[in-house]
């Protein structure tokens, strides 16, 4: 199979550059709306009280976000394509797609909880080639480079994000967003990684990815998510020294069930143990 070259330097950088400002565009949206009072819709209709996954939220933050996105992409590289989790895909055949999500973390975002994030990411047939996370209400933006990864915080500081060492799963601290979003079978599978994880947290959505590029956790177990949820941070965390696949091993680009984890030892041990 033949692939073509990845972005030139001087590509890259425009690229990157790009991506900065399609978060700019959006985090202007996106904190106008958090914790003010606005409309959630269901975009599954009714939602069944008590199950998770039942309830998918919506609101105009998430719709605002995302146009501000397509329209900047129009100007800057109106030959790309688009998928974005509101409006769908522009584009498709494009040798370049952006990959967007307006707003993970919708739930943390009605709540008032700064634990979301909007994800720009960018592949180039098909590979992740760099992915931006913002979260504005913090200040704070992650994203990958050509040679490593990289974060900003509230008042400019900056430094690599690196992911740290942890020889195997009795060491590792372990989150998911929720174990109830997990389907029964799934639900084992997790279980069994928990069993011998050092410690489990809950929450944080694409935050939590960040976290462990940053070197604060070890390992990520989730199952049933978007490309959208994951593109962008793919990069993120593989440029600060991680690793992140389906968890059969295979690339994580397209979505699914989710493993990644800041050591390749303990990304080894938790799908020996999902597949198992």
């Amino acid at each position: 199979m033949s692939h073509k070259k990845p972005p030139k330097d001087a590509d890259f950088g425009r690229l990157a550059d790009c991506a900065q400002v399609l978060a700019d565009a959006a985090a202007a949206k996106t904190i106008r709306w958090f914790r003010a009072d606005f409309d959630v819709d269901s975009k599954s209709g009714a939602s069944k009280p008590g199950v998770q996954g039942q309830f998918d939220p919506v609101t105009i933050a998430d719709r605002e976000a995302e146009t501000a996105i397509r329209d900047k992409l129009s100007e800057l590289f109106p030959d790309h394509g688009v998928f974005g989790e509101e409006f769908g895909s522009l584009n498709p055949d494009a040798r370049f797609q952006w990959i967007i999500d307006p707003i993970d973390g919708t739930a943390a975002f009605i709540m008032g909880w700064p634990m979301w994030g909007t994800l720009i990411g960018l592949t180039d047939q098909g590979q992740p080639v760099l992915g931006v996370m913002d979260q504005p209400y913090t200040g704070e933006r992650f994203w990958s480079t050509q040679s490593g990864a990289m974060w900003r915080g509230a008042q400019g500081q900056t430094r690599e994000l690196k992911t740290r060492s942890c020889a195997g799963l009795g060491d590792a601290v372990l989150s998911t967003t929720h174990p109830d979003y997990f389907s029964a079978e799934d639900r084992q599978s997790f279980d069994k990684i928990k069993g011998q994880a050092k410690t489990t947290r809950y929450g944080g959505d694409c935050y939590a990815y960040a976290m462990l590029a940053g070197g604060f956790s070890d390992l990520i177990v989730e199952s049933g998510l978007n490309s959208y949820d994951v593109a962008a941070l793919i990069p993120i965390v593989e440029k600060a020294g991680g690793v992140m696949t389906t968890w059969s091993g295979d690339s994580a680009v397209n979505g699914g069930n989710i493993v990644a984890a800041g050591d390749a030892r303990v990304h080894e041990a938790a799908v020996k143990l999902l597949t198992g």
